[in-house]
């Protein structure tokens, strides 16, 4: 069974250390992160190998003070998440005590005779477990105001094939998010377009990527800075501050959650 999307592993979100570098910061520049590789360079890998690394996760999250799992990857629905190892694994890291964050897929739409139709369903797996936080991509067009966001339409919509779950849970800024390029960086295709590339104040290459894991990772960096104002929040309580106090969004559960991340509302929510 192949997985694919368009992020490196699993990530596992532990206690702050200092940024160390200047120019653009991220939501949560002081989280360490522990990142486990599980997909090759062209974006696909295997379920057993996710597997393995949500095993071993469970087995080390203490010793790491792992507390945030970002799962940016996924793969399509072909059974009940009660019958799909790859959710009841990560259903057994929420009841081991973690925040679980998933990116609901990019399946959002097809493209037939050159007009883009909307699909439903296309949840992927573990974003239709009913537990996890599952983040679908909004776009924000470039601009600091909300009235012109909208759900992108490659995010994937609702409801989950087989369970009929309502998800995505919200949606996050997904859509050309820039972040510092590791050196050996690749791309499926082989080539980054220029428009996707760019330079830091401190010199360092960036790149601009798009999709639902990307949405997945902002949302895992509000997830630690409620537990940061909050250390007591267990994955419910962040989940349900997380979609209280989202913006509803006129597209609909189905395609937008509960609506778009409102980071300061979710801290808010977290002290209070």
């Amino acid at each position: 069974r192949q997985i694919h999307d368009r992020a490196a592993g699993v990530h596992g979100v532990a206690r702050g250390c200092p940024a160390v570098r200047s120019g653009p910061a991220g939501i949560a520049p002081d989280a360490r992160i522990v990142s486990l590789k599980v997909l090759r360079a062209d974006g696909s890998g295997r379920t057993s190998d996710v597997l393995a690394a949500i095993e071993w996760l469970r087995a080390n999250h203490r010793r790491y003070q792992v507390r945030i799992v970002n799962l940016s990857l996924g793969h399509p629905v072909f059974e009940s998440y009660e019958d799909d190892p790859l959710a009841q694994a990560v259903q057994r890291l929420i009841d081991e005590g973690l925040v679980v964050v998933a990116s609901a897929g990019n399946y959002g739409k097809v493209t037939i005779d050159g007009k883009d139709i909307p699909v439903f369903g296309g949840i992927s797996s573990p974003g239709n477990l009913p537990d996890v936080i599952t983040v679908g991509a909004l776009n924000t067009f470039g601009t600091v105001a909300r009235g012109d966001d909208s759900v992108a339409t490659y995010s994937s919509k609702g409801p989950t094939a087989f369970d009929k779950v309502l998800k995505p849970d919200l949606v996050a800024p997904g859509n050309k998010i820039w972040a510092y390029m590791a050196a050996g960086t690749t791309v499926p295709g082989g080539v980054i377009p220029p428009e996707y590339l760019s330079t830091a104040p401190d010199g360092s290459p960036l790149i601009a990527m798009s999709g639902t894991s990307e949405s997945a990772g902002v949302v895992s960096a509000v997830a630690a800075l409620m537990l940061e104002a909050n250390p007591s929040l267990r994955h419910r309580h962040v989940k349900m501050a997380l979609q209280l106090s989202a913006e509803f969004l006129p597209e609909g559960v189905l395609v937008a959650g509960s609506g778009s991340l409102n980071a300061a509302g979710a801290v808010w929510m977290a002290v209070n």
